[in-house]
This record gives structure tokens, sequence and C-alpha cells, in this order.
């Protein structure tokens, strides 16, 4: 995408794809003439495959690929337009009416504030534009743009223009007023415009040895070498989803001669065409729609361009960028193509490149691949790299009962360990309140959100305590020695993890390997085989003879994800519940369609349905049961995870160094949200097939020591001191 100085064009969907036209009509077409006694039935058949194949016919007519460009966006010197076929201005804001625009943090939508009050546009994805973009470009063309706290349907209320302060957005918002600006949403906004400016105007140094005057001396100096990332294989891969649509339709059309073949006088026959046209219709749109999503994205990334294609081997998706013209490159959450529609959608990751002018010069897609590696790899080439600066610490409600009111009375207050039990001491060391030892069930130290936590149980295990320490003014270190000499029952897991990988290490370094002239492989530290997956590995010497290493602990027998004692969690009773309900509405349908099928061979469809809709239900519960005897279920250890059959099997593991975090995929699009396990980079590792209940799994990671939630996530703020 090309643009001119100070012209910002939105994203829009390109015009001249093939795709079928009007397939669902069609569709319903082809089924009404499977169910008609047409003769003969060659020419039944046929008009059921002619009016199948129509819809794909005249979407690869010439005139029907030639469409039109999509309606797009348009923010420049002439204001705020949409353009729609053929270059026709739809909306249109003049630049001489427009005192500011606003985005609103609610919603996303962009409003236009004019002389006679204000209007919201529409949502910035819908419209295909990046607040970035919008916020650079609109300062250069003098409109003054700022973000907003709130929804539009706010803004567009009459009774807060005094609250608001409009007409124009140069003045401060009052402190009491009803949406107050999102500082920090515009302050990283700015902070963006400032990098871009500063990699736009500052001069690049020639390399050294560097005597051609011809050269770009705007081209980033860096790695000559190239680099290339993909985003990963689609499963299955495209060739299979093919072979499956072609499979798919052969086979509705073989079913459809067989039965055209057979005779189609009873309307049993016909109905079983129908359901086998409808079915291969369906099946090839599906297969289309996979193939559409399984798009792939390869980055060629040296020092002289930046080569992206959307799809390998198709050269004219592919964009190509000369280093000189990019000053700086956005790398971040942004917008992509919906492959399907073509509307614009939120992308995790997208890329935008900026030349030296702040005019956008192109907008890379990048939804797939991994954020960490494609910004330093464009660093290490020299170009200049931008990210979105990190979000305001979440503060998140602790819900601390008795606290407030122990602060207001014991100002200073914080809680120590005496006479054997757990007291509040004021600040002159004083103890106010005591719980004595005979009503402490327990005590459990662990970390949440990166902060040390305390949970109390009573001796009825019922938990009537969780505080972070920072608020209760002590250490972890203090209240588990100070516990454990008092005799109260403290459990740190976390503690008596990194103790036992400690000793394990130190003990492992005193094995002896033996006459062996060089180190074999299985004579790597345990520690460092955990963390590259292996489980099982034989102890230095173990195979040697007598003596000194019969001295020695049994360094081979460390703990592993699934021998580790720890907890076994299982499906939700609501989610078996669910399959199993499945498994047997599935086995009754094909049931019923077999009758539907088969009925006119075997007596009629009532003396069919009558012995195969019971089998058919018998089936699905013998199936189901069988299937469940033998479901997995996820092991928590001090050691790791693993997923482990009722019998034993193993489906995989992931040792304690792996873990970054435990938690529920937010980012995911569909519910229930599934549980994930992610490395301490933030990629995620694994994802656990079934549903285990979030809370009992949030206490069994507290309890053994797993971080619980997506690494750093959001950098939640520590507690307050004084609540």
């Amino acid at each position: 995408m090309r643009t001119v100085e100070h012209e910002l064009v939105g994203l829009a969907g390109p015009g001249g794809r093939w795709r079928p036209v009007a397939v669902g009509p069609f569709a319903l077409l082809a089924v009404a003439l499977a169910l008609l006694p047409i003769r003969p039935v060659w020419l039944w058949a046929g008009l059921i495959g002619v009016v199948a194949a129509i819809p794909w016919l005249l979407g690869a007519a010439p005139d029907a690929r030639r469409r039109l460009p999509r309606p797009y966006w348009r923010l420049s010197g002439a204001g705020l337009e949409r353009i729609g076929p053929g270059g026709l201005t739809m909306v249109s804001y003049e630049r001489s009416r427009i005192d500011g625009l606003a985005v609103t943090t609610g919603d996303g939508v962009l409003t236009v504030f004019h002389r006679f009050g204000r209007t919201a546009v529409g949502g910035m994805t819908s419209m295909g534009l990046e607040p970035l973009a919008v916020f650079v470009t609109a300062r250069r063309l003098g409109i003054p743009m700022h973000v907003l706290d709130g929804e539009a349907s706010d803004l567009l209320d009459p009774a807060l223009d005094d609250a608001l302060n409009v007409p124009g957005l140069d003045g401060d918002v009052p402190g009491g007023s009803v949406l107050p600006r999102d500082h920090m949403a515009e302050k990283r906004l700015l902070d963006q415009e400032a990098a871009l400016l500063a990699a736009a105007y500052e001069p690049t140094a020639p390399e050294p040895g560097d005597d051609d005057p011809d050269d770009d001396t705007n081209a980033p100096a860096g790695d000559s070498g190239e680099q290339r990332l993909d985003t990963p294989e689609p499963l299955p891969s495209r060739r299979r989803v093919v072979l499956l649509g072609v499979l798919t339709a052969l086979l509705g059309a073989a079913m459809i001669i067989r039965i055209a073949m057979d005779g189609t006088g009873e309307f049993g026959a016909r109905l079983a065409a129908g359901c086998w046209a409808l079915a291969a219709i369906a099946g090839v749109l599906a297969v289309r729609r996979r193939l559409l999503r399984a798009a792939r994205v390869r980055w060629t990334i040296t020092a002289e361009r930046l080569l992206v294609r959307a799809r390998p081997g198709r050269r004219r998706e592919a964009q190509d960028l000369r280093a000189g013209d990019v000053a700086a490159v956005v790398v971040g959450p942004g917008l992509r193509l919906d492959p399907v529609s073509g509307e614009p959608r939120r992308a995790e990751l997208a890329a935008l490149a900026f030349g030296h002018r702040l005019e956008l010069i192109a907008r890379l897609p990048a939804d797939g691949l991994d954020g960490f590696q494609l910004a330093h790899a464009l660093d290490d080439h020299g170009y200049r790299v931008i990210t979105p600066g990190a979000r305001p610490p979440r503060r998140p409600p602790y819900g601390l009962e008795w606290l407030p009111e122990i602060f207001a009375r014991v100002p200073g207050g914080r809680l120590v360990v005496a006479e054997g039990g757990l007291g509040w001491a004021d600040a002159g060391g004083d103890i106010v309140m005591k719980m004595p030892e005979d009503r402490i069930g327990g005590i459990e130290l662990l970390t949440i959100a990166g902060h040390a936590w305390v949970r109390l149980y009573d001796t009825d295990g019922d938990e009537f305590l969780a505080a972070p320490l920072s608020a209760l003014r002590i250490s972890r270190t203090d209240l588990r020695e100070a516990a454990r000499r008092a005799g109260l029952p403290v459990n740190d897991a976390e503690y008596d993890a990194y103790l036992s990988a400690a000793f394990h290490t130190a003990v492992s370094t005193l094995a002896d390997t033996g006459t062996a002239p060089e180190p074999a492989p299985a004579s790597l530290p345990a520690q460092s085989a955990a963390q590259d997956g292996g489980t099982d590995v034989e102890a230095p010497g173990s195979g040697g003879g007598a003596g000194d290493h019969d001295l020695l602990p049994d360094v081979s027998a460390s703990p592993d994800p699934v021998s580790a004692p720890g907890a076994l969690l299982d499906a939700t009773r609501r989610s078996r519940a669910g399959t199993y309900g499945m498994s047997v509405l599935l086995c009754e349908a094909v049931a019923l369609l077999g009758a539907v099928w088969l009925g006119p061979d075997l007596g009629g469809f009532n003396a069919t349905a009558s012995w195969s809709v019971p089998a058919g239900l018998i089936v699905g519960l013998v199936g189901y049961w069988l299937y469940d005897r033998n479901r997995a279920q996820l092991r928590v250890s001090s050691a790791g995870l693993a997923v482990v059959t009722r019998r034993g099997k193993v489906e995989w593991d992931l040792g304690r160094g792996r873990v970054g975090g435990v938690g529920l995929d937010e980012s995911a699009e569909h519910l229930p949200r599934p549980v994930v396990v992610w490395s301490p980079s933030g990629r995620v590792l694994r994802q656990v097939g079934f549903q285990p209940d979030p809370e009992e799994l949030r206490r069994a990671c507290e309890r053994y020591g797993l971080p619980w939630g997506p690494p750093d996530a959001d950098r939640p703020a520590p507690p307050p001191p004084e609540l």
C-alpha cells in the first residue's frame, strides 16, 4: 500500500477474489429438485449436479471476478471521507468543519467534533483504521486528536455538554467529569509518535568502509544475512484439506448416482439423495473456508528490503518494501482482513511501516508469528522497531474483610508470630490481637500475580483469611521460619520445591563418571534434562563398581511430573454429561439417516428405525463409556504438569522449569475458555483438551507452587500497605 504525504487509507479487502455466488439459494434448489419425482432418472441426477455447480461456475466467470474494490475510509487534507466503488465519495466530513477527533476507549468509536455538535462515525476496527495511524495523521493535518474514557453514546448525550467542556477539546476536563480523558492511552500514543519522529528525522550513520556515494544513506545498517519467519504449518495441512473436499464431493455424487440407479420411486430414496447433495455442498464450503483461514504468513527480512507474503508462492499478494523507505516499524496489536468475509478484524500481532515523512506506507500481516522473534529479527537487521507501551498496572480487588477495620484501629500494625500463635502488633510492638494455636489449622504461603500471599485455615479446613504479605507487613521468610519455630502447621510449596531442586543439583555434581574417557549424554545434570523435557535420567556412575558410589544418595530417582505426589484433576461433570449427550445424539442421527437410506432394502423405514434407533442408543452409551473409562486427567505437582489417562498412559508432561504460567486463555474466541500452559516467555506450550474446574486448578497450582495466570499478566500492582 502506497500513500501520499499526510493521507491515511483504511484497510479494505480486494474486490477481485474468486468466490461462489449465491450458494445458499442454489443449495436449497438442489435439495428441492432431489425431492421431486422427475423422469427419467438421469435427468433428475443431472439437474441436481448442474444446480449445485452453478454458484462455482458463476464465481469463476471473468465478469464476476472483476468486482470493484470494497469501500474504504480516507483521512487526508480534504477531511475524513468514505470512498466507494469507482472512487465516488459516499460520506464526507470536510476538514474546515472538523474541530477535533476523539476515540472512546469503551467501544473504540471514532467521533468527529464539529461546529454544531458531535457525530459518531463508526468503530475503528470496522473502518479499518489503527489508533496510532489516525493519531499521527490527524496531528500532521492540524486536527486535535484525543482519547476519552467511556463510550460514544455518552458523548452524544446533551446532558454531558458541561462536563465535557465542548465545543473543542483544548480545555482541561473538570475533576468531577463523567468522562475523564484516558491520559495513559493518550500518553502512549504521544510516546509512540515521539519515537516515530526520532526515527524519521535522526540521521542514520553509514557503516564503516562504505564509500559508495550512490547508496541510500537512510537505509538501516544491520545484519546483511537473510532471515525468514513463517507461521506454523496448519493442521491438517492444506493438501489434506483439499483432498477431503474432493472426496466429499465425489462421495455425494456417487451416492446420488447409486440412488438413481436403484430407482427414485419412493420418497425415502429421494430424501436420502437430497441429504447427500446438501452434505456434499456443505462439505465443499467448509473446506473452502478452512483453506482460506489456513493461509500462512512468511516474512523475509534482509538489511536491504522486507518481503512479506500472505500466501507463499503467490507473488501478487507479496509486499516488497525497500529498507530506505522505512523509517520505523510498529509491532503490536493491529488489524487484519478476515479471509472469508474480507472485513477488517482485530489481530493479536501486526506491523505498521512508516516512512520518513510519518506516512503509513504499508500494513504488514503478522498474525500467528511470535512477536518476540519478529521484533528482534527486525532490530538485528537495522530497522527501528517501536512497540506499544506497557498497559497501566492492574489493581485487582483484594477483598480483604477485617483488615481495613484493623488498620483503622491499629495504624501501622503488622502480623507477628508470638506465644505459639499469630498476633497483630501495633507500632510499638505490643500485641493487640491474638489467634491461639488451637484455632489455626494451616498456614499456606503462595505466589499470586507475582506477590507473596498467605492463606489461613481453621481446624475444620475452612479458609478464613487470604491476604498479601505486603499488606500484613511481614516477609515470606520471616513468617515461614517463625511459624516453623513455633510449631505451627505451615506449608510453602514453592520454597520446598526450590530446596529440593537445589539439593538435587548440588548432589548430582558429586557423582563420579567412573573410568569413561568422555562424559556420556546421560551424565547431564538432572535439572538441565528436566528443562529439555526428559523425565528419566540415569545418574552418572550408576553402572560402576562399589566403593564411594554406594555412599552417594540416589540422584536418578528425581521426581517427575508423573510420579511426583500431587493433585489429579478431572473434567467437570457438566462437560462430561454434555459430551455424553452429544455422542448419543450423534449415534441417533446416524441411525435415522441409515434407516432413511437403507430402509427400502430392509423392509421399510419404520421397520428399520424400530431396531436401528435402540441400537444407536446402545452404541452411543457403550461407546462413550469405553472412552470415558480411560479419559485423560491433569496431574498438578511441584515437579510440573502432566496429562495422564486413567490407565496410566502419559499423553504429555512439562517439567517445573518449563512452566511460566497456568490458566485460562482469555484471548480465545470460543467458550468456554481453554486451559493452557505458558512458557516463562509467554508462549503457549500446551492446551488441555478437556475442561477441569478452574477453581480447583487454581488451588492446586497455588498449593504445589505453580504460577497461576499468564507470565507478567498486566503487571499487577502490589497491594496498598494501608487499606
